[in-house]
């Protein structure tokens, strides 16, 4: 971790909190109590940004310092609100196409994804407040800059968030090598969601459940399955080449 990606002290975090700096997450050692640090927690759910109570030596990692327990791990960008960004969508006339991230925990995965999706001309990221990579200098350097450029919104829950899409008119579409469906077979054209899966386990039982379809990318090979980041590529570009059929 680069030294600018982190602030260690109480009264550091709490003014970097304050001054509204992008802030992925704050961690606390498990054992700090008193009235400061109960005020880094009560700062932190203020501005909706996720609290970890860590072991002592994980903090000693990151830095030797006179950290005090509390860290802030900071985030090269700012995360959007999802409502925002899916009303200005349709204040622009657009038709919405956006990636799901469930539980894709490589930073370099994500950065490739995202890579991808400015690319494909995406409008937006959505990735789960825990259990997720968040957008590190490493996610970043992954995606040669592209998540400086792509909005990426935080959400507490997925489902909940799913739910929001689907009453604006979003399809949700996840990827899954179970299905029966050809990735190709399905329609783009609408406002379009698509679902990605963890690395090892693919997309959860309960998201899966929120899918309107799931499309299956043929496999010739002796591998199960493609890499999350090129399969998300894959879908993408069908996307584009159907939407620009109907242009």
């Amino acid at each position: 971790m680069e030294k600018n990606d982190y602030i260690f002290g109480i009264r550091p975090v709490l003014e970097a909190i304050e001054a509204a700096k992008s802030i992925d997450k704050i961690l606390i050692k498990r054992e700090l109590t008193g009235d400061l640090a109960r005020e880094v927690i009560a700062k932190a759910k203020e501005y909706d940004i996720p609290v970890q109570r860590v072991p002592n030596e994980k903090l000693n990692r990151i830095t030797m310092k006179n950290h005090q327990g509390v860290i802030a791990i900071m985030c090269p960008v700012r995360y959007q609100d999802l409502d925002n960004i899916v009303a200005q969508l349709y204040e622009e006339g657009k038709v919405p196409l956006s990636i799901i991230l469930d539980g894709v925990t490589d930073a370099r995965n994500f950065g490739a994804i995202a890579r991808s999706a400015e690319c494909a001309g995406a409008d937006f990221i959505v990735i789960p407040e825990r259990g997720s990579a968040s957008v590190t200098s490493d996610a970043v350097r992954a995606s040669a800059g592209a998540l400086f450029h792509i909005p990426v919104c935080r959400v507490k829950e997925l489902n909940t968030a799913i739910g929001r899409l689907k009453e604006n008119g979003y399809k949700i579409v996840g990827a899954s090598e179970k299905s029966a469906e050809n990735y190709t077979d399905i329609d783009y054209n609408l406002p379009v969601a698509l679902v990605m899966g963890a690395e090892d386990t693919g997309i959860s039982n309960e998201v899966l459940r929120r899918c309107d379809d799931l499309a299956a990318i043929p496999i010739k090979g002796k591998v199960g399955s493609l890499n999350v980041s090129v399969a998300c590529g894959v879908m993408l570009y069908e996307a584009v080449r159907q939407r620009s059929l109907s242009e």
